[in-house]
């Protein structure tokens, strides 16, 4: 029996293994912001749609921030979709000067049906917009953003995704686990395939698509994750997202854990729905048509399934270690000790690696994450010297408290609380699994789930 528990924990392990390595040597791609020229010259018209549905505390602030834009104002007209409101929403959008449409539909709720009822408006109109640009209410824009958007569409692009950054990061624990996942995803995901020419993903908000590409061939993304749903179209079409790095929007993340839970829920079970209706399609295209993008967009629509390996491999080298009692880990066979540790030390540092090249942390911040990475090789050194049951128990607790208490002493409260926050990242990453199992048993529930927005913040504070 216990063989048969040590195999099944190495092929599990090996497999995510692989799949792991493939995301990291891939991520090893976005260290590197490679130079692109530019072509600032104002070319396209747009119309930039917000879908907004009861976010009268955020759309003021979002309006002010678009019609500030650095683009010609006779090249760019706002609207404003007020989906099934019930408060003030499209009152004070009107004080804005901009375009608003009311929509009240009971039976087709939610982002994705209210964006197709829009375009169908914006396709029937006597002016023409040579792109459409979605953003949610509870977003703000660069003053930069067309101008960059504009710069890569014309160099083919007809489907163009801008950088998602955080208008909250220090807002709660949450809130900084989501703006950490979200700059290392620009990073390590989003640029990292524009270096290699893959396809990018859109991100649901802050992305441009070319009239064009639009009504050749439809939107009809209504599932939970309409940007996930409209890029599989988008590249089982042989079509390409680009990426705009320095196109920036700012999101407001939620601030608990109750809410993050709702929202990521919604989020997998639209990636299980897409999944189930575009991997093989995708996979099927990559092979016939030998292109590697497509392959790479049907690997990460399996998001949920990788993530419910890992937890397998996760519960299998608990069986293993507990209850077989042989080695924990198989894979760390492939390593010696030192390797392996300095492997581990590899992937911890990537993230805020990341968060400093991205400017988001200091030098002296980035300083202290490495030497907390030494935990490795120091905690079962101190464990050694102390004769107790619980001594390398006692050992991590003696560490942490002697590290925050230096990193206070020395860099302040904040880079405490940001320390504290990044390590609870961890924690942030685990609830993905909890959360994975009940995306996939719901896939089939498409009743839409609002998230509430409360942030009023304004462009200059950020």
């Amino acid at each position: 029996m216990g063989n048969v528990i040590f195999a099944v924990t190495a092929v599990f392990q090996f497999f995510v293994f692989f799949i792991t390595m493939y995301y990291l040597v891939l991520a090893i791609f976005g260290l590197w912001n490679k130079k692109e020229k530019k072509n600032y010259t104002p070319s396209k018209k747009y119309a930039m749609v917000v879908a907004a549905h009861n976010e009268e505390v955020v759309i003021g602030k979002l309006l002010e921030s678009m019609l500030k834009l650095n683009y010609p104002k006779e090249l760019y007209d706002v609207f404003v979709i007020a989906d099934n409101c019930t408060d003030k929403t499209a009152e004070i959008s009107r004080e804005y000067g901009v375009y608003v449409y009311e929509r009240f539909s009971e039976k087709e709720r939610g982002k994705g049906f209210a964006l197709e009822w829009m375009f169908d408006k914006l396709f029937k109109m006597d002016t023409h917009y040579d792109a459409i640009c979605i953003f949610d209410a509870d977003n703000l824009v660069h003053e930069d953003f067309l101008k960059e958007i504009n710069s890569k569409m014309s160099e083919g692009y007809k489907v163009v995704q801008g950088y998602i950054d955080s208008k909250n990061p220090n807002d709660s624990w949450i809130a900084t686990a989501y703006s950490i996942a979200f700059w290392s995803q620009n990073r390590m995901f989003q640029l990292a395939r524009r270096n290699v020419g893959l396809s990018n993903q859109l991100g649901g908000t802050g992305f441009a698509i070319g009239t064009d590409i639009l009504k050749e061939l439809g939107w009809g993304a209504t599932c939970l994750t309409e940007d996930l749903e409209f890029t599989c179209k988008l590249v089982a079409n042989g079509e390409k997202v680009g990426w705009a790095h320095d196109a920036k929007i700012f999101d407001e993340k939620p601030l608990t854990l109750k809410q993050s839970w709702s929202q990521r829920k919604r989020w997998m079970q639209g990636f299980a729905d897409v999944a189930t209706r575009y991997f093989f399609k995708l996979t099927k295209a990559s092979i016939k048509q030998r292109k590697w993008y497509m392959f790479d967009c049907a690997l990460y629509v399996m998001q949920p399934c990788v993530t419910l390996l890992l937890a397998i491999s996760v519960l299998l080298t608990f069986v293993q270690g507990h209850i077989v009692g042989s080695d924990i880990f198989v894979i760390s066979s492939v390593f010696s000790d030192i390797g392996w540790k300095v492997f581990l030390i590899a992937q911890f540092l990537i993230t805020p690696l990341v968060l400093r090249l991205e400017k988001k942390v200091t030098k002296s911040f980035f300083v202290v994450i490495f030497l907390y990475s030494l935990n490795v090789f120091i905690l079962p050194l101190v464990a050694s010297y102390i004769d107790q049951p619980y001594g390398f128990t006692l050992a991590t607790v003696i560490y942490n408290v002697v590290f925050f208490v230096a990193t206070f002493l020395l860099l302040g409260k904040k880079s405490v609380i940001l320390l504290f926050r990044f390590l609870l990242y961890g924690l942030y990453t685990l609830t993905w699994i909890p959360i994975t199992i009940q995306g996939i048993l719901n896939k089939n529930n498409k009743e839409w789930s609002h998230t509430k927005h409360v942030r009023s913040v304004e462009i200059c504070d950020l």
